[in-house]
């Protein structure tokens, strides 16, 4: 039966001497080093076996039925109001082609997962899990029942802390916050399509991860490979020590099932939101004051930088904690209190994790070298960092100067009105009236954008942005500050080569 693989292991091993015995020329230098004469360990042995954990850590997962009253059926309904959890999981697919499951009374339900952080009956889930619920029930593993009050949710983190009212209850225990790793094996108890205490195992796919089909941005997510499926929002995501890593939240899928992907809130981040939503019933978050892009090799050169870590800032709010200690549009973020920000994403998490107030030390490169900048966070309002939108003002009628710069960028001073309307100084800003080079144009610039600064100086008159970009060499990179609408951004231009 193992004639055919020793066969072709033979006639390998005559192919590869062939050229040697044939030709006269020496043997080529290897591209990899020989395999080592002693194999090496395994690293992995053999598979866990879960069923200890889930006996003892089962009965402190429970099952949540939130229920919404008939106003919120489905038939006819707008979209807009139908509950979280059903969009979250199914976009605008719905697996029910008429009226949600009835509820009491007519009503819609919601289902999901949720498990006991104490013995008094405190409970963590998913914000969405309970969002719009007029009624939430609680089943236990013992299947008992219970009526539980909402004492908070906070949308930003996506958790619910409930409360029920009995005692010596079995709860699970918080993992240490830097305890998760990509590779370790997680288990995930829940209620997948209403199915109690359903488990399923993977392991970790990445830490620190940002999501952005998802709308918290203050949540460096846990990424693993865990089956998670409409149900299991909510439920606890599990070590191999029975400690919660996590809180499964959402998937990635395109057809609204499983498809290897899915998502769970740090227990770290979750423990801290039920923390405040118990004691003051809402969440409070620091924040810096500024936006922030994304670097790419081209902004590193133009902005000197080593690589392209860190999170480079184009704006700044004014009378904000980042205004008052001075940092700029063009620092790059590149640390906070120690902890590296490799991409932009990781800057709000860092950021919005911290409690107003509190001083935060932030590693800065700015021309050519890394400063340390003090920042007392200020409160953050409203929940979300502002989003900016990819709009563009249309430019403004009358002549404009013809270019006169080596990217051809036909350039035009602003008006008062314009600049009132874009909520800019009386001398900052230049329109782009017109792209007539293949560099700005492969840039992305377009009529209709203001030019705020070249790299790190204001501009205010075509005439001075006409002088800056002039004095740009063939081959350099210069770095742009573009308002379009309420987007501002960096857009990196090579200065091209001369025929």
């Amino acid at each position: 039966m193992n004639r055919p693989f020793r066969s072709l292991a033979l006639a390998g091993a005559i192919v590869a001497l062939l050229p040697t015995a044939c030709s006269a020329q020496p043997p080529s230098t290897p591209i990899a080093p020989p395999p080592a004469a002693t194999p090496a360990p395994p690293l992995v042995s053999g598979l866990p076996d879960f069923t200890a954990l889930v006996q003892r850590v089962g009965p402190a997962v429970v099952n949540i039925r939130a229920e919404v009253a008939p106003r919120r059926a489905r038939g006819g309904m707008p979209d807009a109001d139908i509950p979280e959890i059903f969009r979250r999981f199914f976009g605008d697919d719905l697996p029910f082609p008429g009226p949600m499951p009835p509820g009491p009374g007519g009503g819609g339900v919601s289902l999901g997962s949720g498990f006991l952080i104490s013995d008094d009956g405190y409970v963590l889930t998913n914000h969405h899990v309970v969002e719009g619920a007029d009624k939430v029930k609680v089943l236990l593993s013992d299947r008992r029942e219970f009526e539980a009050k909402v004492i908070g949710t906070d949308e930003q983190s996506d958790v619910a802390l409930l409360k029920i009212d009995a005692k010596g209850l079995p709860f699970l225990r918080a993992a240490r916050a830097d305890s998760t790793k990509p590779g370790q094996w997680v288990i995930a108890i829940g209620s997948p399509f209403g199915l109690d205490h359903s488990v399923t195992a993977g392991i970790v796919s990445a830490v620190g991860r940002s999501n952005p089909y998802a709308n918290q941005q203050y949540v460096p997510f846990i990424q693993t490979d865990v089956a998670i499926n409409r149900g299991n929002s909510g439920g606890p995501l599990l070590n191999t020590g029975g400690e919660v890593v996590g809180i499964n939240s959402q998937i990635f899928s395109n057809s609204g099932g499983y498809m290897g992907v899915s998502f769970a809130i740090p227990i770290d981040v979750a423990m801290n939101a039920a923390e405040q939503l118990r004691a003051k019933g809402r969440v409070s978050r620091g924040m810096l004051g500024v936006t922030v892009e994304q670097i790419d090799g081209q902004k590193a050169r133009g902005f000197g930088l080593p690589d392209t870590r860190g999170a480079l800032v184009n704006q700044v709010a004014p009378g904000s904690a980042a205004d008052k200690a001075g940092l700029e549009p063009g620092d790059v973020i590149r640390a906070v209190d120690g902890r590296p920000v490799d991409t932009n994403a990781d800057l709000p998490p860092l950021i919005g994790g911290k409690a107003p107030g509190t001083q935060v030390r932030l590693s800065v490169f700015r021309n050519g070298r890394t400063i340390e900048v003090p920042v007392v966070l200020d409160e953050l309002e409203g929940g979300a960092v502002a989003t900016a939108a990819d709009g563009a003002d249309q430019p403004a009628r009358g002549g404009a100067a013809a270019p006169a710069n080596p990217f051809g960028l036909a350039l035009q001073d602003l008006s008062a009105e314009q600049r009132q309307r874009l909520n800019l100084r009386r001398d900052e800003g230049v329109l782009v009236a017109g792209v007539r080079g293949d560099a700005a144009a492969e840039a992305g610039l377009r009529p209709g954008d203001v030019v705020l600064s070249v790299g790190r100086k204001s501009v205010g008159s075509a005439a001075a942005l006409g002088r800056e970009l002039a004095a740009a060499k063939p081959g350099d990179t210069v770095m742009l500050l573009i308002r379009r609408g309420n987007l501002t951004q960096y857009k990196a231009v090579t200065v091209p080569e001369r025929d």
